[in-house]
């Protein structure tokens, strides 16, 4: 028996060096994505490494870095944690009721794939719709995904914004 649980602790092992592919990401980013729409937001924390980041650049400076520039948002783990709590609870009022979301996720790339490690990049449309009104956020993903025990998890997520401002609220209450 314990020879059959070394064989599949090293067979796990083994498969998390492997190279991620881009039907692998299409299919993560589509779950994820399916989380997010039906705010089953716990399950998708269980999506990310605990050293996990989630950063959305000024519109102005896509491709500035979250320690040297002032962020949209620019959460590691803990706080995507307490975020979350926030939004399934009731203390965020901008969330209360909580917005009808749908996303589209296209044009998903590998750029860089290592070994159990890969840079990617999909764009995507999030409609949010609440209090009768529609916001629609465009933009680019460029995520750091890394291949897990159980699947892949999301190590960085970057949603770069394809808007010149944020209307009609001037923010972001939901997870892009």
């Amino acid at each position: 028996m314990r020879e059959h649980a070394s064989n599949d602790l090293q067979a796990a092992t083994n498969r998390q060096d492997e190279p991620i592919t881009a039907a692998e990401v299409e299919q993560f980013l589509f779950q994820e994505a399916a989380l997010l729409d039906e705010w089953r937001l716990d399950e998708w924390l269980r999506l990310l490494t605990d050293d996990a980041v989630y950063l959305v650049p000024p519109l102005d400076k896509p491709d500035a870095d979250h320690r040297k520039s002032l962020f949209l948002i620019a959460d590691h783990y803990p706080s995507l944690c307490s975020r979350v709590g926030q939004l399934m609870g009731r203390s965020v009022w901008s969330e209360n009721p909580r917005s009808r979301t749908r996303r589209l996720i296209t044009n998903v790339r590998v750029v860089e794939s290592g070994a159990g490690r890969a840079s990617i990049t999909a764009n995507f449309a999030v409609w949010r719709f609440q209090f009768e009104q529609t916001d629609v956020y465009v933009g680019q993903y460029r995520h750091v995904v890394v291949r897990g025990p159980a699947g892949l998890l999301l190590r960085e997520r970057r949603a770069v914004l394809d808007l010149e401002a944020l209307r009609p609220h001037g923010k972001l209450s939901f997870i892009l």
